[in-house]
């Protein structure tokens, strides 16, 4: 891909009663937020009705959008079974809706989202969001935290993925990293 190309991708936060989703677009290899929300599924007492939900509308913010990568949060770990069943069915039906679309999918542990945004693997939900209205310049006025995780999502697979983007450097010391990119640091 062209280092000068605008691209976008999708983020999204599987889940069965609250589905997050983002569409950022890379522009002058900076991410700009497009669109984010949440699909609710709450009032759907049937899983199969949820899984279809998820699906259909996936497929639609897709068609609206035209993003050429989807980056999705894996599954955590814990210790209920039937939600993490139905987490991963979910996520499963996120992931197929994607692929019918034509869109290249990575997926992310929570872990390695959190970490990718503040730099702290173990960071709130909280301070995810607020790191992101930092990162993004943009409030992110009224978004709930499915919505904000998905961006986090979106953006990680930005970062996660700038040399196969990009053609971005590796770096082998923050020194050397920051003498490259001097506009990257944020002074208080």
């Amino acid at each position: 891909m062209s280092q000068e190309k605008n691209y976008r991708l999708l983020g999204v936060d599987p889940g069965t009663n609250i589905l997050g989703y983002a569409v950022i677009e890379i522009v002058k290899k900076q991410p700009k937020l497009i669109d984010m929300g949440v699909v609710s599924m709450v009032q759907l007492k049937n899983h199969q009705l949820k899984l279809k939900k998820i699906f259909e509308e996936l497929q639609k913010i897709i068609v609206q959008h035209q993003p050429e990568h989807m980056a999705v949060e894996a599954p955590f770990f814990g210790k209920n079974v039937q939600s993490m069943l139905k987490l991963g069915r979910a996520q499963g039906v996120a992931i197929a809706a994607a692929m019918t679309k034509g869109l290249t999918i990575t997926e992310y542990s929570p872990k390695k989202i959190k970490l990718s945004i503040t730099g702290n693997g173990n960071a709130s939900k909280e301070q995810v969001a607020a790191m992101l209205k930092s990162i993004l310049k943009d409030p992110l006025a009224g978004q709930g935290l499915d919505a904000t995780d998905a961006l986090a999502t979106a953006v990680c697979h930005f970062y996660q993925s700038q040399s196969v983007f990009g053609g971005g450097k590796k770096y082998g010391s923050w020194d050397s990293f920051i003498s490259d990119n001097p506009d990257r640091i944020k002074k208080p």
